[in-house]
């Protein structure tokens, strides 16, 4: 205590208020000197006798119930200040300084009551010495009722704490949705198993029956096949199925079965039918779990997806604590690990991908609402985990916002949406020729042309002829270009040819080798010879093609320009003629 603290609690009397699990005490500090003395405070609580020399009760305040005991140490716990405490203390603590062990309890009861509260070292002493002599300092409060008082109201300030309700229990809905996925895969057994044995009797009937449940209903009613015109179906089948069944049991190609088998069969078919009927029960279970425990998460994705989402996270806690990424590829796992070991596209979805929404989207579209839908999921279980409301609005505005979004992505096929009109679509002109002011549906049709329909006759006009004509003689100079470089790679070739080819024989030959060398040679100097003139063809050719080129970049000149290139090519096209009639005369 400083000296304006020791000042006030000199001219005013001290009480010390203290928190019990059977109420509030307030007790009278008798001596308030010791209270300087910190370290030696503990002394003045040694025995009963001495700690009612220091203090003593002036009032208490029971709980009347175990509610009421709940709420005041509720507020208590969040430094809040409770009804019961205040009318208490505006009773029995009027213009006395008060002790107090919380320091913003303290400041809560000086703001709204104006009291003067004290707390410090000395406080903390004091607190821990009456709680010491607490059944002797309160008549009537011993310490075997103080435990189990305590005891109840902690177990109950700690359910309170954790949010623990017996309708908010989350592991009912792990249980319940591997119970469910269990008695689906038992009733695909059994019903195969069921399809199977009677197969041998009556193979048609699995054909005829898709159903499972309806399939081991009519074979426990039906048994052998010869029964089926004799009984009515309609309670489990429709009038044409029956019709159809009818009609095919007469002229069924199944063997014949025994009545021990037939009874075995159906005791089966009574297993499918009371699994089908236990996992309907189930299922009606489970939603009205999901619906009191998470139904903004219920909204959202549905039933069974909620739940097993939950059931993956191992709580709805748990699940709360996750970002949208990752309960948008929760149940990927193996998929999501494998991506990245091998560098491939990661999973865009997981257990979320069986949600409604998703199953709506398109193709393409399905891993852009994945991740809208799993943002929308991820707020919608923080809600259900961490929130006081039991309403499921949030839920609702958020399956709006995925369903709208669902709606905006569809409407691209039509249009881009631009971004300067924030979020409202706007369809780009399709037509060149089309107004941008005018929409893309309503524009005026495209007039029909008949004569585009008509292939015989057709005038060629003047314009038309011209442009045929530049275009031949531009594929007859390309072709002449073609030629000049094929004969000079042809030349450039016997030459190497030539050089190789020059060799004289040896001494040693004999004269018929002679003989063939001059035959040889013979036929290389007439090559030679036709080399010679394919290169002046081709000089001549270069000079052509040159002098019309530069002909041609002159306007005035451009007539006679063509003129020369048709000249030339028949030239070179005739020299080509004579010189195959020279190689077949001389052949």
């Amino acid at each position: 205590m400083n000296k304006k603290e020791r000042s006030k609690a000199v001219a005013t009397k001290m009480l010390a208020l203290f928190e019990t699990p059977a109420g509030f005490a307030l007790f009278k500090v008798l001596n308030e000197k010791k209270l300087d003395n910190v370290e030696d405070l503990w002394k003045e609580f040694e025995t009963p006798e001495v700690a009612r020399k220091m203090v003593t009760l002036k009032a208490f305040d029971k709980f009347e119930s175990t509610t009421d005991a709940l709420s005041s140490a509720t507020h208590l716990v969040d430094s809040k200040l409770p009804k019961g405490l205040r009318k208490f203390l505006k009773a029995e603590c009027a213009g006395e300084t008060l002790v107090v062990a919380d320091s913003k309890l303290g400041k809560a009861i000086s703001d709204k009551l104006e009291i003067n509260c004290v707390n410090n070292a000395a406080v903390a002493e004091l607190m821990r010495g009456l709680r010491s002599q607490l059944s002797e300092l309160i008549v009537g409060l011993a310490g075997s009722d103080i435990v189990p008082m305590s005891l109840g109201l902690s177990h109950s300030l700690s359910r309170y704490k954790l949010k623990f309700s017996p309708d908010k229990v989350d592991t009912m809905i792990v249980q319940a949705i591997g119970l469910l996925d269990d008695l689906d895969k038992e009733l695909n057994t059994y019903a195969m198993r069921v399809r199977e044995w009677y197969g041998w009797h009556f193979p048609e009937l699995a054909k005829i029956i898709q159903d499972n449940v309806q399939f081991a209903k009519t074979v426990k009613s039906m048994g052998v096949r010869t029964n089926a015109a004799d009984l009515d179906f309609s309670a489990i089948l429709a009038e044409e199925v029956e019709s159809e069944m009818k009609e095919v049991a007469v002229i069924s190609m199944g063997t014949e079965v025994s009545d021990h088998d037939m009874l075995n069969i159906k005791s089966l078919c009574d297993q499918v039918i009371q699994l089908s009927e236990y996992r309907a029960q189930l299922f009606d279970y489970l939603r009205s779990r999901m619906n009191a425990i998470a139904p903004n998460l219920t909204v959202v994705v549905g039933e069974l997806v909620g739940a097993r989402l939950i059931a993956h996270a191992g709580s709805l806690m748990n699940l709360a604590k996750y970002p949208a990424s990752t309960v948008q590829i929760l149940g990927a796992e193996k998929a999501l690990f494998r991506a990245l070991k091998t560098k491939h596209e990661t999973p865009k979805y997981g257990l979320i991908y069986h949600a409604s929404l998703i199953g709506q989207a398109p193709p393409k579209f399905k891993g852009k609402i994945a991740r809208v839908l799993a943002a929308k999921s991820a707020l919608s279980t923080r809600v259900d985990a961490l929130g006081d409301d039991a309403d499921a609005s949030i839920g609702i505005e958020s399956r709006a916002k995925v369903e709208a979004r669902l709606r905006q992505l569809e409407g691209r096929a039509l249009g881009k949406i631009s971004g300067a009109a924030k979020g409202k679509a706007k369809i780009e002109s399709y037509d060149k020729d089309r107004k941008k002011d005018t929409p893309g549906v309503l524009s005026a049709a495209k007039a029909y042309n008949p004569a585009a329909d008509s292939t015989i006759g057709a005038a060629i006009q003047p314009d038309s002829g011209k442009k045929m004509k530049d275009k031949k003689k531009k594929q007859d100079e390309a072709q002449v270009v073609e030629e000049v470089t094929v004969v000079q790679t042809s030349t450039k070739k016997k030459s190497k040819k030539n050089k190789a080819s020059k060799e004289e024989p040896d001494a040693t030959t004999t004269p018929v080798a002679v003989e063939i060398v001059q035959v040889k040679t013979e036929g290389k100097t007439k090559k030679k010879k036709a080399v010679k003139e394919a290169a002046e063809d081709i000089q001549v050719t270069e000079a052509v093609v040159a002098t019309t080129t530069s002909e041609l970049k002159s306007s005035k000149k451009k007539r006679k320009a063509e003129v020369a290139v048709e000249v030339a090519v028949e030239e070179v096209v005739q020299e080509k003629k004579k010189k195959k009639k020279k190689k077949v005369s001389e052949d």
